[in-house]
């Protein structure tokens, strides 16, 4: 019995000492991989300044221009651009429907009277717009001076978006030309891009005698359609929260902010500018 306890003794003492000796290893371990406190911090606060940053830089900033203070006049909820006198708007089924009674009305009370408004008729080669009928014929019934656009798709077959359109759309005396909206590539090449926009380009201009507007933003304009060919077309460029139009070359409409609020019209509004006055508007539109 003695010998049997001494045995499972020194088992026991063995045991335990290698049960010390796996503790020792794994504090060891644990303390190497420790992170020192000051470099912890650092990281820290790398991470917080980097995101800071980012959250600046894609949510902000592109935003800052709506809270800055108002150096000319303010109406419709933003700050107009100065020495502008022709203003107008451009909507689609997003706005719902429109009070046309309020929305003329409101030229009485204001610096800033709406002259000319435009409308969404169609998308690619199957896809027009619910409202664009009817509130085509009430700009006309309510002497606006009205203009209808087409929202290019670059994956569709630009001559069936191009007859969809003329299909779609009447314009008479007096109405502005026909607007290409152009704000995707559909991972076309450039080249690819400008061949389908000349196509829809051409055969609009042929049906309707006269040069189509081209919409874009100012980025996309100098990226994909710098060309020369593309600079004989009416320019209407898309260019919100600055303070002045940015582009160096000719243009003809500067939408300048998506957060409108004009009476009648529920939801927010593009707001644009005519660069030219009233007359030359009216000599911009169809014979």
């Amino acid at each position: 019995m003695t010998g049997i306890s001494t045995v499972r003794g020194r088992r026991t003492s063995k045991k335990s000492t290698t049960s010390r000796s796996k503790s020792t290893k794994r504090k060891r371990r644990k303390t190497s991989r420790s992170m020192p406190v000051w470099l912890r911090n650092v990281l820290a606060l790398f991470l917080i300044l980097a995101f800071s940053a980012s959250f600046y830089y894609f949510f902000i900033r592109p935003y800052a221009y709506r809270w800055k203070p108002c150096g000319g006049q303010k109406e419709y909820g933003v700050c107009m651009p100065c020495c502008y006198d022709v203003h107008g708007i451009d909507v689609s089924h997003y706005q719902g429907r429109i009070d046309w009674e309020e929305l003329f009305a409101q030229n009485q009370e204001t610096d800033f009277p709406i002259e000319f408004i435009f409308m969404k008729a169609t998308e690619g080669a199957t896809l027009g717009d619910d409202t664009f009928q009817k509130n085509f014929a009430l700009a006309h019934k309510y002497g606006f001076i009205r203009g209808a656009y087409h929202f290019f798709s670059p994956k569709t077959d630009a001559l069936k978006q191009a007859d969809f359109f003329i299909k779609t759309v009447t314009l008479r005396k007096g109405d502005l030309p026909p607007v290409l909206d152009v704000e995707l590539t559909g991972r076309k090449s450039k080249s690819e891009l400008q061949k389908s926009l000349k196509i829809w380009l051409d055969r609009v201009e042929a049906h309707y005698k006269v040069k189509p507007i081209l919409y874009t933003s100012h980025k996309f304009k100098t990226k994909y359609l710098n060309d020369p060919s593309f600079d004989v077309y009416p320019y209407w460029i898309a260019h919100y929260y600055v303070d002045s139009v940015k582009y160096a070359g000719k243009w003809f409409f500067w939408q300048h902010t998506d957060v409108g609020s004009v009476k009648g019209i529920k939801e927010e509004v593009d707001l644009n500018v005519f660069n030219g006055t009233l007359e030359d508007l009216e000599a911009l539109t169809i014979k």
